[in-house]
């Protein structure tokens, strides 16, 4: 066995195909054992050439791997190969991780293999274990009655959290959210609410504010307040599904949007509308409003933008792109990406988290964090 490559399902075949045109002397398994994403280069001319053509010139490769050592699969067998192929890999002021996929069924489990191997590189090497940032990675492939060890850098892991990274969810959670409804017809109203409600969910904000401006149909607002109903629940069973921390459904209210913006005017309030400065000039005016208070009011129009009585009233007017009028279900999650993206270049990480300094956040934890 000279090389692993792992693909998405249903393009192995594909993937030995492009492989065999590299190197037409090759022999290359698709979906070895039946297995799904796999594809295996038994023999090869020149495995390193190969493995270098085909991260380079096989983009449906999403991982080629080069393993040094192929055992029996047998725990015995896996920990002393283990112990071989780190010795002069793995250096004592080094951290690692053991990564074990065990494909088809064993008498061992992945966990079990993950301790042993790790438990021996660690008497080999003397190295730490760092299993959410590794400077080396072990990988174990358990492929039927055959597994492969390999040891690679921990850089080439293409994780979702990595050191350098803040999580957003916590400024998300300072946001509320006001969206003038869009009423018309009645499955318009609710299939753009569904698409509202998925959106306010997977930022998990604050909270979602239905903020009509005076009279309104009300079939037309209960189809598109049903929408929201339906499009956070979807989205939250996915979050609860694949999230290794507590998601709560985004909670939403109704309240007429004079009021609102009457009630809250003591709280930083941001409007978006075309007739506003793009937000690239007003970066370091939000900056210091979102500085002010812990709640941030964001307020969206719909079919009819926000009225410009509440101008007045508004801290910043800004303008996300001019020029272009965004659908109804775009301009919140676009605001909120942009309005984060721009007060994190800044650095400013005090209007991040508000005053306080995010407060009450260790509480939830944000371990493990992933995004569907």
């Amino acid at each position: 066995m000279e090389l692993i490559v792992k693909t998405p399902l249903g393009l192995e075949r594909l993937v030995r195909s492009k492989i065999l045109l590299l190197d037409r002397e090759a022999e290359v398994v698709a979906s070895p054992l039946g297995l799904r994403g796999l594809v295996i280069v038994e023999r090869c001319t020149d495995p390193e050439s190969l493995l270098s053509k085909i991260s380079s010139e096989v983009p449906e490769a999403e991982r080629v791997i080069r393993p040094l050592a192929v055992v029996r699969s047998e725990p015995d067998e896996i920990a002393r190969a283990a112990a071989e192929v780190v010795r002069d890999r793995i250096g004592p002021g080094e951290s690692f991780a053991v990564r074990t996929v065990r494909r088809a069924k064993s008498g061992f489990t992945s966990l079990e293999i993950n301790a042993r191997v790790g438990a021996v590189v660690q008497n080999v090497t003397g190295a730490r274990v760092d299993l959410d940032n590794p400077e080396k990675v072990v990988m174990v492939e358990v492929i039927g009655d055959r597994t492969a060890i390999a040891v690679v850098e921990g850089s080439e892991e293409h994780r979702k959290m990595v050191p350098g990274k803040v999580g957003s969810w916590r400024f998300f959670r300072r946001v509320s959210v006001v969206q003038m409804p869009y009423l018309g017809s009645i499955e318009g109203a609710r299939e753009v609410g569904r698409r509202v409600g998925r959106f306010a969910q997977a930022f998990e904000v604050g909270e979602l504010v239905i903020a009509p401006a005076g009279e309104c149909d009300a079939f037309e607002l209960s189809a598109f307040i049903d929408g929201v109903r339906e499009g956070i629940e979807s989205r939250l069973e996915v979050q609860r599904r694949t999230y290794h921390r507590r998601v709560e459904p985004v909670r939403v209210v109704v309240q007429d949007l004079y009021q609102l913006v009457l009630s809250r005017r003591d709280e930083p309030i941001v409007v978006f509308e075309p007739e506003g400065r793009e937000l690239y000039r007003e970066a370091e005016r939000v900056a210091e409003v979102l500085r002010r208070g812990r709640r941030i009011n964001l307020l969206f129009g719909s079919r009819e933008g926000i009225p410009k009585g509440v101008f007045r009233l508004a801290d910043a007017v800004i303008d996300l792109c001019p020029d272009v009028t965004l659908p109804t279900e775009l301009a919140a999650p676009a605001a909120l990406i942009a309005l984060y993206t721009a007060i994190r270049g800044l650095g400013e990480e005090e209007a991040l988290a508000g005053p306080g300094g995010g407060e009450g956040a260790e509480e939830e934890g944000d371990q493990g964090h992933q995004h569907p």
